[in-house]
Formats: structure tokens, C-alpha cells, sequence
């Protein structure tokens, strides 16, 4: 199968919080992130094409990150998140994660 990705991805491990339009969120723990999106484990997941923020603490921050997402795909342990627009501080923050 030929890969996809048009960003490489890094391990990332941290807990994730998805609040979705509705109001409702749905937790979960990162398994790997891109500047392209993210992989979130859990038991709960979103429907596709669901429009959600995910929230996160990346590490070097100082503070939760607020991420725009869609969700683009889905499997048994969690689902994938395909980001919209990032701002500087964030794209700075996976940036220097993808340098490790």
C-alpha cells in the first residue's frame, strides 16, 4: 500500500480533549501528529466529516493548544484528524517536534 501522507509523522502521547459543535466532547490520548493532523486513540469517536477543535498540550508549550480539524478517517481504536489552519505558535511547536 503506498502512502498518503503528504507530511511525516512524529510520536506524540498526550491526552487530547475533541470538542465537537454540538458542545459535547470526547477524550482521548494522541498517537502521532503531523502539521497535516493527528491520530487520536479512544473508545468514542466522531462521525466523518465532523468539524471539532482538538486540545491539546504540545510539548514546550505554556499552554493548551486549540487546534481546527475535521475528521477524515476512523478505525477501532481511535480516528484521524486532518487539521485546517494553524497558527504560528502551533505550526512553530510540531515543527520543532518533527526536528527530534
Amino acid at each position: 500500500m503506498q502512502e498518503k501522507r503528504s507530511h511525516a509523522r512524529v510520536p506524540l502521547q498526550v491526552e487530547v480533549a475533541c470538542e465537537l459543535p454540538d458542545g459535547s466532547r470526547i477524550d482521548g490520548t494522541s498517537r502521532d501528529i503531523s502539521l497535516g493532523g493527528i491520530y487520536i486513540e479512544g473508545e468514542n469517536h466522531p462521525r466523518f466529516s465532523t468539524q471539532l477543535t482538538v486540545v491539546l498540550m504540545l510539548p514546550g508549550a505554556r499552554e493548551a493548544s486549540r487546534l481546527p480539524g475535521i475528521v477524515r478517517w476512523g478505525a477501532r481504536d481511535g480516528f484521524g484528524v486532518q487539521f485546517g489552519l494553524l497558527g504560528a505558535r502551533e505550526t512553530h511547536l510540531i515543527t520543532e517536534l518533527m526536528r527530534r
